[in-house]
């Protein structure tokens, strides 16, 4: 993965990767079952959880190509609910509240925040209802912050 100068300083960029949001039955070995069908086609899983809503576990992974990692999920008889393109921001770790700075300027901007999670790289994986908004808000956000 390449990512730009320009991007690298601002520390907030959209960069090919989904979020799949997978709805599954709540027994032992669902995740096992994704984990298993993923490695199996060669997909790496780049973060992400799962939650039990109202005894459906609902889970939201980060995949470098959501359209192959649906189709195999699928295959293999796992609810892929949706895939959506995401925001990845980086947050200053040494400065409280940068996640309620971040969050507010989104609200103010009326872009809602739909899913929320941090990659393995320590990245903040956001889901919005308006990615284009999202983008220029972050880019606005971190600008703001860095100066």
């Amino acid at each position: 993965m390449y990512i730009s100068a320009h991007a690298e300083r601002l520390s907030v960029y959209r960069w090919g990767m989904y979020d799949l949001e997978i709805h599954m039955t709540n027994q032992p070995g669902q995740l096992a079952l994704m984990g298993d069908t993923l490695g199996a086609a060669g997909i790496s899983v780049e973060g992400g959880g799962m939650f039990l809503v109202d005894g459906v576990g609902v889970a939201h992974f980060l995949v470098d190509d959501g359209t192959a990692a649906s189709e195999v999920l699928t295959a293999a008889g796992l609810d892929v609910a949706a895939c959506k393109e995401v925001l990845v921001q980086r947050l200053d770790q040494e400065t409280p509240g940068q996640l309620g700075s971040f969050c507010g300027a989104m609200a103010a901007a009326d872009v809602n925040i739909e899913v929320l999670y941090s990659d393995h790289d320590h990245q903040l994986i956001v889901l919005v209802d308006d990615v284009a908004a999202g983008q220029q808000v972050s880019q606005q956000w971190t600008t703001k912050r860095d100066n």
